[in-house]
């Protein structure tokens, strides 16, 4: 990787501006329900504070639109974070995020001090990279680091705007995510397998044109699936189906048919009359969903077909699910895919972010697979082979 790291910046007794992703979900009473992005930002922030740095961390959360509104607010973050590093951490609860009290705590920082500003998106400059707000925020600070992998696809005023003010690294966070997904796509060991899901072919044309030039298996289901089924002249039912894109999904199979590349479409499906958990579902054939059932997950014979090609490849990069996995009743096949991968000792595995981390999680097997990644939409436009602004900003070596 050709960006400057931590490792390549002096940072005691300097202030250091992290931008971190603490993006995480908290329910109607504060509080937060997944702390996964917290934890994956400790190794950054303790190296600085080890190192003898100050920091300022910021951050959003949500999306409120470009005002104040509490229920966006970072308090119960700052609050999670203290109880992780076991320090007070002083939360900066600014409706502007940057005020002459902020500056001033800012300037009064010793070595070992951490604040935590509020919510970057509380000031509708931060998502059009526009006005003075990177300005504003660099003025707290002496070099800035990018941390956050989750927003790395976004150029924000807190994590592409700053570089032009500050000398800039990446944290070992973002350094993790580009050289694991990297090595992944440039220099795979092979079979190398990608697993798609999720609902919407049109989130994963750019992900499957780039991967029939690198991958040896091309394993679909999910939502997604249907309009491939349909291209090959399928009945798919009451299934969720984007019409508009059943000629192009017939052309990636055509080209894949062309390449050698072994694209998988279901062979059966666990179809029901209606969305819910409770309802009478059974399996058919892929080719005989019937006119007034929806496909809700793979059947059993795909689980076993798509499990074959995961025990013999060597690296796996999985994004989205195989069904609706968040009923317990259609998420058989994304909880055995998950058990495949985790099973696979000898393959490097890559769980995108965002549903296909939630399912892995929900199964327990996250400590068994290689690396999942913090940032979904991020890790879906790195798999695309697109330039991520909030990477490409920052200081070369």
């Amino acid at each position: 990787m050709n960006k400057k790291t931590l490792k390549d910046i002096d940072v005691k007794g300097k202030k250091i501006l992290v931008r971190c992703d603490f993006n995480v979900p908290v329910d109607e009473n504060g509080n937060i329900t997944d702390d996964t992005r917290i934890i994956s930002s400790l190794p950054t922030i303790n190296y600085l504070l080890d190192e003898g740095a100050s920091l300022i961390l910021m951050s959003h959360l949500g999306r409120p639109k470009g005002k104040a509104d509490k229920r966006y607010s970072l308090m119960p973050v700052a609050k999670r974070l203290g109880e992780l590093l076991n320090k007070n951490i002083v939360f900066e609860d600014c409706s502007t995020v940057v005020d002459d009290k902020v500056r001033k705590k800012a300037s009064e920082l010793k070595s070992g001090d951490v604040i935590l500003l509020q919510n970057t998106r509380f000031r509708k400059e931060e998502t059009k990279n526009s006005g003075d707000f990177a300005k504003d925020l660099s003025s707290l600070g002496d070099i800035f680091v990018n941390d956050a992998f989750g927003t790395a696809h976004r150029a924000h005023s807190s994590n592409v705007g700053i570089c032009a003010y500050l000398p800039s690294a990446v944290g070992f966070l973002v350094e993790k995510e580009i050289e694991v997904m990297g090595n992944a796509v440039e220099n795979p060991k092979r079979p190398l397998t990608a697993i798609l899901g999720g609902s919407k072919v049109s989130d994963k044309i750019g992900v499957i044109e780039n991967l029939l030039n690198i991958a040896d298996n091309i394993l679909i289901g999910g939502g997604m699936a249907y309009t491939f089924l349909k291209s090959k002249g399928y009945s798919t039912g009451t299934s969720i189906l984007e019409e508009d894109k059943v000629d192009l999904a017939g052309q990636l199979m055509e080209k894949a048919g062309n390449k050698n590349i072994n694209l998988m479409l279901p062979a059966d499906i666990v179809v029901a009359k209606e969305l819910e958990n409770n309802t009478e579902y059974y399996t058919t054939d892929a080719d005989k969903i019937p006119e007034n059932f929806m496909g809700l997950d793979i059947g059993d014979k795909t689980i076993e077909l798509f499990g074959k090609v995961i025990k013999e490849s060597k690296t796996i990069i999985w994004n989205g699910p195989l069904g609706v996995f968040e009923m317990d009743n259609f998420a058989k096949g994304t909880n055995s895919i998950a058990r495949f991968i985790a099973e696979n000792k000898r393959a490097i595995s890559i769980v995108g972010g965002g549903d296909s981390a939630s399912a892995v999680k929900k199964t327990g097997l996250e400590d068994q697979i290689t690396h999942i990644s913090t940032g979904g939409g991020a890790s879906l436009e790195f798999l695309e082979g697109k330039i991520l602004p909030g990477i490409d900003a920052v200081d070369n070596k």
